[in-house]
């Protein structure tokens, strides 16, 4: 890993400009993300973690949205500083994401090859045979049968697995150093939830890729990430190597996500939940 991280969150704030009030949706977090590196940003629905992995592409709308405090700081250059022309060359290009939902993600009218091939149009100075090329060997190398074909079929042609390997494909076009994961399985059923995993652990090995995995699933931590940055409410209230957090958490919001988690082989009445934790500490 590199000594400065690619990519960093300094004391971040994000507001959402209501009718009739303002809402502090990311209230002053901090971390990093180096080269190489997986990080998994964690925590329930409203935690403000796709806000906040949003912000490093700046795709939340801007107002309602606003940045009052901080920086995202992306290998020492602040993204929320950004003109137009270098955050198009930071989407998709230096940096690429994977969104929750493959159906919304990918445009109906489209093929699936045009898809990766705007990206590589915009990014790169390939010509067009060369760009299908590329895509047709982006759609084999992450696991998708009969490129060729598939190239050129729309989105509800394929499985819900096979449109977001497109969407991978799409966020890899262009060789980025930092993948940014957001929530790539939810939609997916479990056997495909595995497949989808085990691809991106593999592209990220292979290639070296920075990632930045945003999660609810602990499970999926522990087999993924090197570290874990836990929040709730907006907040960080956790972070550090995962065999640590999960070996001795020292919060009571991170000891109460672990211990609810069912386990094979142990029978209970009742799972406690994460607020039996936070009612006992005070929070």
């Amino acid at each position: 890993m590199s000594e400065a991280p690619l990519l960093q969150f300094d004391d971040l704030h994000v507001t959402f400009a209501l009718r009739d009030r303002s809402v502090e949706a990311v209230k002053g977090i901090s971390f990093s993300v180096s080269a190489g590196e997986v990080v998994a940003l964690v925590g329930e629905s409203g935690s403000g973690k796709s806000v906040s992995s949003m912000s490093v592409l700046r795709l939340l709308q801007e107002p309602p949205a606003t940045y009052p405090r901080g920086r995202i700081l992306w290998k020492g250059e602040d993204i929320l500083h950004m003109d137009k022309a270098r955050l198009r060359r930071l989407r998709g290009g230096e940096a690429g994401m994977i969104f929750q939902e493959p159906m919304t993600a990918l445009n109906p009218t489209w093929t699936c090859g045009d898809q990766v091939d705007e990206a590589l149009a915009l990014h790169t100075a390939l010509d067009q045979k060369a760009r299908r090329a590329r895509t047709v060997e982006l759609f084999r190398l992450v696991g998708i049968p009969q490129p060729e074909t598939r190239a050129d079929q729309y989105p509800h042609e394929l499985s819900g697995g096979m449109r977001q390997r497109v969407c991978i494909s799409m966020a890899l076009a262009c060789r980025p150093q930092l993948l940014i994961a957001d929530e790539p399985t939810t939609a997916l059923d479990v056997t495909i939830q595995a497949q989808i995993l085990e691809l991106i652990k593999r592209l990220q090995r292979e290639q070296g890729l920075a990632v930045l995995f945003i999660t609810h699933d602990l499970g999926v931590v522990a087999e993924l990430a090197d570290r874990v940055v836990l929040m709730r409410h907006g907040a960080i209230v956790e972070q550090g190597p995962v065999q640590a957090i999960f070996t001795n958490p020292q919060h009571p919001y991170t000891k109460g996500l672990l211990a609810c988690r069912p386990r094979l082989g142990v029978r209970r009445e009742r799972l406690p939940t994460v607020d039996d934790y936070m009612a006992g500490a005070g929070g």
